[in-house]
C-alpha cells in the first residue's frame, strides 16, 4: 500500500498533526510518513509525550514503526488491526496525558474489543487541556457521536514532576462515528466547575472556585455547582480549575492553571472569563473543541457541521490534514481568531 506523505510542517506546524496523523493511519489501516515533525517549535522534533503517543498506537494496532525516538523530525508508520485489552503507558516526565488521549481516543473507538488505558504522565499542564476538561467537556460531547468513554483520574500530575496517573475504559468501542450537527445550542442548562489544589493549602481551590463563581454570575447570570478537591497525593505541588456550561444540544468549556506567583483568583477569573467570551459568540464549540470534534466527524460517513466560537490555526490545520488523508470537503466560513462555521462532507 502507498505511503502517504504528511508534512508536518504545514499549517500550525506543532505535534497535533503528528496526533492527528497517527489516528487516521491506525484507523484507516494506510501506512503514513510524517517528517518535519513540529518544525515550527523552539524544540522540533519529537518529544517525550509524542513518543508516548506513537508507542501506545503502535502497541494498540502492532504497528510497524521507524523513527519513534526522542528529537526525530521523520516518522514511518505501517499499522495493523486494533487490538482492546488492558495497556499501560507511562510519558516519563510531565508531558501531557490528555494530548497522549487526543491520539489515543479516536483508536480505541474501533477496537475489537473492550478496552483499558492507564497512562502516567501530567494531567494538568500548560499547553495542553486539562485532564477534566477530556473527561467532562470532551467525553460529552462524543456521547453524542456514539462514542462513551469514561475517565477516571487516580493521582494529578502537574509540571514540572508530573506522576499523574488516569484510567481510561472503552466498554463498547462502536467502530464509528454518527455525524452531527453542532450548530444549535439549545437552552443553557447549568454550569459546573471543579477547582483542584495538590499539596497546597485548600483555601487555593476554594479561592479559585469563588473567583469563577463571581465571574459567572456576573457575565452569564449562573450559578454554578461547585466541587472543591484537595489532595496531598502528588510528586509535586499544583492546581488548576475546569468550567463546563451543559446545554441542551452540547457541551462547552474552559479551564485555567496556576503557576508560581499567579493568585489563585486570577486563576478562576481567567477560566470564567474565557468561557463567557465563547458562550457570548453564540457558539455550539468552544474554541477548544473545534479543533477536537472534526477528526470524529470526518471519520463519520455523512454531512455534519460545526459553528465555533473561535477559529484558530489549530483548526485550520486539522481540516486540512483530514481533507489530504481521507479525502473529505469541507467549506469553511470565518476568519482567524473570530467565530466560523464549517460544513464536513464523508
Amino acid at each position: 500500500m502507498r505511503l502517504i506523505e504528511i508534512d508536518g510542517s504545514m499549517g500550525e506546524g506543532g505535534g497535533q498533526i503528528l496526533r492527528t496523523a497517527l489516528a487516521l493511519s491506525a484507523i484507516t489501516g494506510r501506512p503514513m510518513r510524517i517528517y518535519n515533525i513540529r518544525a515550527k517549535r523552539d524544540n522540533p522534533g519529537l518529544r517525550p509525550q509524542h513518543l508516548t503517543a506513537v508507542k501506545a498506537i503502535a502497541q494498540i494496532c502492532n504497528a510497524r514503526v521507524k523513527g519513534a525516538e526522542v528529537g526525530s523530525m521523520t516518522l514511518e508508520f505501517y499499522p495493523s488491526a486494533i487490538k482492546g485489552g488492558s495497556y499501560v503507558f507511562d510519558v516519563g516526565t510531565a508531558g501531557s496525558v490528555s494530548l497522549v488521549l487526543q491520539a489515543l481516543l479516536p483508536v480505541l473507538a474501533f477496537a475489537d474489543k473492550p478496552v483499558t488505558v492507564r497512562i502516567r504522565g501530567g494531567t494538568d499542564v500548560p499547553m495542553a487541556p486539562t485532564i477534566d476538561y477530556v473527561r467532562e467537556v470532551l467525553a460529552r460531547l462524543t456521547e453524542t457521536l456514539g462514542y462513551k468513554f469514561t475517565v477516571r483520574v487516580e493521582r494529578r500530575g502537574h509540571y514540572p514532576r508530573g506522576g499523574g496517573l488516569v484510567t481510561v475504559t472503552v466498554d463498547q468501542p462502536p467502530g464509528g462515528f454518527k455525524p452531527r450537527d453542532f450548530t444549535e445550542r439549545g437552552e443553557l442548562r447549568g454550569i459546573a466547575l471543579r477547582s483542584h489544589a495538590v499539596k497546597l493549602p485548600r483555601h487555593v481551590a476554594e479561592r479559585q472556585a469563588s473567583s469563577a463563581a463571581a465571574v459567572l454570575r456576573e457575565k452569564l447570570g449562573v450559578e454554578p455547582e461547585v466541587e472543591v478537591e484537595h489532595s496531598e497525593q502528588g510528586l509535586g505541588p499544583g492546581s488548576g480549575i475546569t468550567i463546563w456550561a451543559i446545554f441542551d444540544n452540547t457541551v462547552m468549556g474552559s479551564d485555567s492553571l496556576g503557576a508560581p506567583g499567579k493568585r489563585a483568583e486570577i486563576v478562576g477569573g481567567e477560566a470564567a472569563e474565557k468561557l463567557a467570551e465563547d458562550v457570548a459568540t453564540g457558539a455550539a464549540l468552544d474554541r477548544h473543541a473545534s479543533d477536537m470534534i472534526p477528526l470524529y466527524l470526518a471519520l463519520a460517513k455523512g454531512t455534519s457541521r460545526i459553528h465555533g466560537a473561535k477559529l484558530t490555526l489549530h483548526t485550520i490545520t486539522v481540516l486540512e490534514l483530514l481533507k489530504q488523508t481521507l479525502e473529505i470537503h469541507y467549506t469553511l466560513e470565518g476568519s482567524e481568531g473570530k467565530p466560523f462555521k464549517a460544513t464536513l462532507h464523508s
